[in-house]
């Protein structure tokens, strides 16, 4: 097998793997009653931004079209989970502003996320072989950066 074959290879197995672990976690966490995972993923980087961002740098950050993210924060919206506000520095743009009741979601979810987590992919992994991977992953992601 060629250099290029074997890189392939690992891009098939990227994709694959990801999308395997996925929807095993989702699984768990349908399992547990929990909400989606995009659901922690959006509560959890507002948390981090300090309560609030630009609702199409949320979108950018967690990686999600821009329509998709509206949708996602309609749903969340209506559970009380998060917050539109008008930004107060571009008037056509919006914030996502965290709840009360979005920070307590997000916290509930952690335990069963944790647990989804180490089940479908850490459990598979030997720390060595952990450390490998994130810096390898890091690499590809630091390369995809400079374009």
């Amino acid at each position: 097998m060629t250099d290029n074959e074997r890189q392939r290879s690992a891009w098939s197995q990227l994709l694959s793997t990801h999308a395997l672990t996925l929807r095993v976690i989702e699984g768990k966490l349908k399992a547990a009653g929990q909400p989606p995972l995009a659901w922690y993923d959006l509560l959890l980087e507002l948390e981090r931004a300090g309560g609030e961002m630009r609702i199409g740098d949320l979108a950018e950050r967690l990686v999600v079209e821009r329509y998709n993210m509206t949708r996602l924060l309609d749903r969340m919206s209506d559970d009380g989970l998060v917050e539109r506000r008008p930004d107060p520095t571009d008037r056509r743009g919006a914030l996502a502003v965290i709840t009360p009741a979005g920070m307590a979601r997000r916290a509930d979810m952690w335990p069963h996320y944790r647990t989804a987590i180490d089940e479908a992919f850490s459990d598979a992994l030997t720390g060595v072989e952990a450390a490998a991977l994130a810096a390898t992953l890091r690499k590809v992601k630091a390369h995809l950066k400079r374009d």
